[in-house]
């Protein structure tokens, strides 16, 4: 059925649950909150200069070395510069990198992945996504293939895999021969199961195998490792929640097991050659249509505070295939009340979501482990620290909505080399036992790792959950980090370590809201101090409109420790934007806003990637992809912002001291790329030697008004012609064979 403009907003709506706000807690320092907004320009600033000379004090006292001791050994700060001219900022609907490069598409949505299967018709009659790469390519890994073929090289170049998250299943419906079926404004309609089938279908891992020629690489279609995880995927669940009683479902009533991993954004790999696929956005999902009263009230805070409300039908409307079909397929994608006990229903199913989730690219046949130890919240990612023998490991991750929370967890066990080849057998080891944190970041440029257990007193006895245990604490990682008092972030999305100091990075992509953004409802701080207004063709936005980009040294170098040091690397704005909102002093050649995907290279130590979800500047440019060279942690100093006419201040001036790094000029900051229209430029892994890296280009043509309508179309990458746009992996080389970047 031919879908109407009012339909095409229900779906797109929902897709961006990350600009929803389900945290109302207090802990940012209710009292801190209320002098701020006593605080004028002239107030702070009479008392200000004593709190910045001391807070610079602070912050090179615990700075330690230069130089992070890496296994008895010392990485060297990178002494590199940036090779390639800028890319202007440009709308058209084309993937552009510097002159003397050459970019080329290696697997699109749709595309096969055996030789036996068809090429993709691209009209939406295709419905085997199983054996297809699936959609809104994300986050991604080069795993480096031993001569032997049968597994992990990290310096492996000639042959090698790729694992690729799929996100989501495109807004507009491109691969539907007329776009999915309306379901109506409440979702009450019933979906054909065989759209239901293909989205689901269309939504996890594409694992593939990829082999050298020349200087690039070509899909080899005949490789035993070429697989899909989709979000019908058997999983185990291990760690603390594995058989808790909140993961009981009519699936698994032991409460070990559920099926499929989705809204799979950005990801990590471990020491030991695995793939980690981490599932955001996953509130969304499922169907609740019940009043709260059915549930227990430790139930409904925690559905209230991961978004899942009670006259939801869930994004896609998978519940409902019509009424003559109830197999769990659907079934399980409602987590209302509906039987006697648990074992009878799914009122638990939204809780087997939310997790780090492992992969083994080298065994096909592996079951995929949801790592309930890491927590459950909207996963950004889940990035390693340097493993060090005999030391705990630690992973960092971001949870993607607006004023959430940065997190870390530390390993129980202690790193022993040996396990670099165990595969699953070492994510049991050191990924099932450990401790979960949340970072607090103090007005001084200092910052704390705040526990997630019930030793800490204040989860313990946190008035607004009664935590039944530790797995529970774990399940609620979000209400645990309210109770623990940790800092809400501007959307934490991307993070990654420096290879070259150990500083770890992470990008806030944005905070902006009518009713609950930075300055409106959530009060400024120094790790989140702007407040502006952006006008964008005549429609202003306020808050913290473009982003920033946060880093940290964790004390002693050490990457287990509870205490660091923090400031902001760069602040995304306008190069024309007045100086306290273009902070880090932009230029045309690397103005930027909504940063999102973070990754540092290891075949270039010391060089960064930085790219865009942008809703702000696109009227100027496409979404894009940075390369820069980063200093370190204070390499900048103290500022003051003046923000202008703050709501949560009854629309009163506000100055806020944050630490901010060195100016970005553009030989340490340049545009690289420019997408085509409507996309996002999220993914980047590279091979071992640095000559080819490899960037996704998501959703081109995400505004397109009709799926089947060339006309309608904002994109058509990367066909052309009158060709529906998909998502692809590009592979981007240098014509003269060289090193990419630098």
């Amino acid at each position: 059925m031919a879908k109407n403009n009012s339909f095409f907003s229900s779906i797109k709506n929902a897709i961006h649950s990350e600009d929803a706000v389900y945290n109302t807690s207090n802990n940012d320092s209710f009292d801190q909150v209320l002098e701020r907004a006593r605080v004028s320009r002239r107030g702070f600033l009479k008392g200000g200069s004593s709190l910045a000379a001391a807070s610079v004090l602070g912050m090179g006292l615990a700075l330690g070395t230069d130089s992070l001791k890496k296994g008895g050994s010392q990485a060297v700060a990178s002494t590199r510069s940036l090779s390639f001219s800028p890319v202007a900022k440009n709308i058209a609907d084309t993937l552009t990198v510097p002159p003397g490069y050459t970019a080329q598409v290696l697997l699109a949505t749709g595309d096969p992945l055996k030789a036996n299967v068809t090429p993709y018709k691209n009209d939406g009659t295709d419905n085997d996504f199983d054996v297809r790469a699936g959609d809104h390519h994300d986050a991604m890994h080069y795993f480096g293939l031993n001569r032997a073929g049968n597994g992990w090289d990290p310096n492996g170049t000639d042959r090698a895999l790729l694992a690729i998250n799929h996100e989501v299943c495109e807004d507009v419906g491109f691969v539907h021969p007329n776009g999915p079926t309306d379901y109506g404004p409440e979702n009450t309609n019933a979906r054909p199961t065989v759209e239901i089938d293909k989205e689901v279908a269309a939504h996890g891992v594409t694992i593939v195998e990829i082999v050298k020629q020349g200087n690039t690489y070509e899909i080899n279609r005949n490789s035993r490792f070429n697989t899909r995880v989709t979000a019908a995927t058997r999983c185990q669940i291990t760690g603390p929640a594995r058989r808790s009683a909140m993961m009981v479902t009519a699936f698994s009533p032991s409460g070990e097991q559920t099926r499929g991993t989705l809204n799979n954004c950005a990801n990590g790999y471990t020491p030991w050659g695995t793939y980690l696929t981490c599932e955001e956005n996953w509130a969304g999902y499922f169907h609740r249509r019940e009043e709260d009263s059915a549930r227990t009230a430790n139930e409904v805070a925690s559905f209230k505070r991961y978004g899942i409300g009670n006259a939801t039908s869930g994004r896609y409307n998978w519940s409902r295939p019509g009424a003559n079909d109830r197999t769990d397929m659907y079934r399980r994608w409602d987590t209302s009340k509906t039987g006697a006990r648990p074992q009878q229903d799914f009122r638990n199913v939204a809780n087997t979501f939310g997790w780090v989730v492992e992969i083994d690219p080298f065994n096909p046949n592996a079951m995929p482990q949801k790592r309930t130890a890491i927590g459950r919240f909207a996963h950004e990612g889940c990035w390693a620290a340097p493993a060090v023998a005999g030391q705990s490991l630690t992973f960092y991750s971001g949870d993607d909505a607006r004023n959430e929370y940065i997190f870390k967890f530390v390993s129980a066990a202690k790193w022993d080399p040996r396990d670099a080849n165990r595969g699953m057998a070492a994510g049991d080891k050191y990924l099932n036992e450990g401790t979960l944190y949340a970072a607090k970041f103090n007005d001084d440029g200092s910052g704390e790792w705040l526990p997630l257990t019930l030793s800490n007193p204040a989860i313990a006895n946190y008035a607004d959950y009664d935590f039944a245990d530790e797995a529970d604490v774990l399940i609620n990682a979000r209400i645990a980090a309210d109770a623990a008092g940790a800092t809400k972030m501007d959307r934490p999305e991307w993070g990654g370590v420096s290879p070259v100091n150990g500083e770890v990075y992470f990008t806030l992509t944005n905070n902006v809201s009518s009713s609950s953004g930075r300055g409106v409802r959530t009060a400024l701080d120094a790790a989140n101090p702007r407040y502006f207004a952006d006008d964008k063709d005549g429609k202003v936005s306020s808050g913290n409109v473009n982003g920033h980009i946060i880093r940290w040294r964790e004390a002693g170098d050490n990457h287990t420790a509870t205490r660091f040091t923090w400031d902001v690397y760069l602040f995304g704005a306008r190069s024309t934007a007045d100086a306290n909102v273009n902070l880090s002093g932009l230029t045309e050649e690397n103005a930027f806003s909504s940063p999102d995907g973070l990754w540092f290279s290891e075949a270039v130590p010391g060089l960064l990637w930085l790219q865009t979800d942008d809703g702000y500047m696109t009227n100027t440019s496409n979404c894009m992809m940075l390369a820069a060279l980063p200093g370190r942690v204070g390499d900048g100093g103290p500022k003051t912002v003046l923000n202008k006419s703050v709501p949560i201040n009854n629309n009163a001036d506000q100055a806020v001291q944050t630490y901010v790094g060195q100016e970005a000029s553009p030989t340490v900051l340049r545009r690289f790329l420019v997408g085509p229209r409507d996309c996002e430029i999220t993914g980047i892994t590279e091979s071992p030697d640095g000559k080819a890296i490899f960037v996704n280009i998501q959703h081109p043509g995400e505004n397109s008004t009709s799926a089947y309508d060339p006309t309608q179309f904002t994109s058509h990458w990367p066909d052309g012609g009158n060709a529906r746009p998909r998502s692809a992996t590009v592979i981007i080389t240098r014509n003269d064979g060289g090193t990419i970047a630098v």
